[in-house]
């Protein structure tokens, strides 16, 4: 089971706010996920980005891949993929 990184969308029409989650990346955008590790909203000025580090971490020690969109938002926090323990 490939499980990765990547943002689920929730809020209104035309209120986007992003959830991080852990998911199988074969279920849907909006479907099934393992775990919530954060969440994003881009419409606030800074932007908002809330992450559980070590959940985060510990997902990446475990195999998770994040999506490439998750990728920058965890390096925009300091949180590398190799750093995991």
């Amino acid at each position: 089971m490939a499980v990765r990184l990547r943002l689920t969308r929730v809020g209104g029409r035309k209120n986007p706010i992003w959830r991080v989650v852990v998911a199988d990346q074969r279920s849907k955008r909006d479907g099934r996920v393992i775990e919530t590790v954060g969440h994003y909203n881009a419409q606030t000025d800074p932007s908002t980005i809330v992450l559980d580090d070590a959940r985060i971490r510990d997902w990446l020690a475990r195999g998770a891949q994040p999506s490439d969109t998750v990728r920058k938002l965890l390096s925009i926090r300091g949180i590398r993929q190799h750093d995991a323990p």
